[in-house]
């Protein structure tokens, strides 16, 4: 059996090698190690090999384990309740699954009661399925326009997750979302001008090799990370 921190090493050492393969700098990557169905031994295990960023996606639980481990970024990933926007404000570094324009107004109220600038990523729903949240690639300059104005929050980039079983699907998901990209860095905005944009978080367990390729800033891992069970 192989622990946590023993996986967390081996996950690590694979991105950067990935990355290398790709010509990119493995700085670049941030592994987010996805620690949803863990509990809190488990985070301070992957601590002690070096994960620094996590990723949660219920409210409950990213309020929980930042307040047990503060020094950790912490990263919403989940589907976002109007309710407990202010919860996740609180906590999270990065928002990941932006997909309302509705959300922006309470995130920008949130943050600024909390006297913080809140990091979002837009999701975008690049290969159309019905089962998935988030903006169509159509959708996403008007979103951009409609968070300019709100001072207390800031799009950093977008976050996609592809269909599963098709690696060549998943390529072409992620080579997608860095389109989106692209065109998104081209939009004048009133207030902010051009964005950097310079955050695209995609790729999971199964297939974060074909995101690096295609340009990913941040990988969401889980269960290659916490679970002895691989796929």
């Amino acid at each position: 059996m192989t622990s946590v921190a023993q996986r967390y090493a081996s996950v690590r050492q694979q991105v950067d090698a990935c990355c290398l393969a790709n010509g990119r700098n493995p700085e670049e990557v941030t592994l987010i190690a996805v620690s949803k169905t863990v509990g809190t031994p488990e985070v301070a295990d992957a601590m002690a090999a070096g994960a620094d960023s996590f990723g949660e996606n219920r409210p409950d639980q990213i309020l929980l384990k930042s307040a047990a481990f503060p020094e950790a970024n912490w990263h919403f990933i989940g589907n976002i309740q109007s309710r407990r926007i202010e919860d996740i404000v609180s906590c999270a570094s990065l928002i990941h699954s932006v997909c309302k324009t509705e959300h922006f107004a309470k995130i920008d109220r949130a943050a600024k009661r909390l006297g913080k600038v809140q990091r979002i990523l837009l999701e975008v729903n690049v290969s159309g399925e019905e089962s998935k949240s988030g903006f169509s690639p159509d959708e996403v300059k008007d979103a951009l326009l409609a968070a300019d104005p709100y001072e207390n929050l800031v799009v950093e980039g977008f976050m996609t997750m592809a269909p599963r079983g098709s690696r060549e699907v998943a390529c072409e998901t992620f080579a997608g979302l860095a389109g989106v990209r692209d065109a998104a860095r081209q939009i004048e905005l009133p207030r902010q001008g051009k964005l950097a944009l310079h955050e695209l978080s995609m790729g999971m367990s199964e297939d974060w090799q074909e995101a690096i390729a295609q340009g990913a800033t941040m990988v969401r891992i889980g269960r290659a990370v916490f679970s002895e069970e691989q796929f």
